[in-house]
């Protein structure tokens, strides 16, 4: 699985941003999708992940209600929905992909750089 994230920009505290994750070379109905993101200084951490097949859905507590995961079978792209921003959502935001009985992400892309100012 090839994955190539997009739509990173600068945006103040509390617009909104929509970053995409554009996946090909295989069918994505085994996997689950994931965004994480890193800050200057700071591990990786997970944001949100969604079954690609049935469309479950996991959050962040950090992010949850104002941050929105999704996909588009027909494009093989999954969306982050980013609302109410705050500056310490500033970071590299990645999206990544399991096989959904793997407990590793395997596939990474190489990440959108998101800044939110105050």
């Amino acid at each position: 699985v090839q994955l190539q994230a997009s739509g990173g920009g600068l945006v103040q505290a509390g617009g909104s941003l929509r970053v995409s994750c554009a996946a090909s070379g295989s069918s994505l109905s085994r996997y689950i999708m994931g965004w994480f993101r890193q800050a200057p200084g700071k591990e990786r951490e997970f944001v949100a992940s969604i079954r690609w097949s049935v469309g479950t859905t996991v959050y962040a507590d950090s992010v949850k209600g104002r941050f929105a995961i999704s996909r588009d079978n027909a494009m093989n792209t999954m969306y982050l929905q980013m609302n109410v921003l705050k500056p310490e959502d500033t970071a590299v935001y990645y999206c990544a992909a399991r096989l959904w009985f793997v407990s590793d992400y395997t596939y990474w892309g190489q990440g959108t750089q998101v800044t939110v100012s105050s």
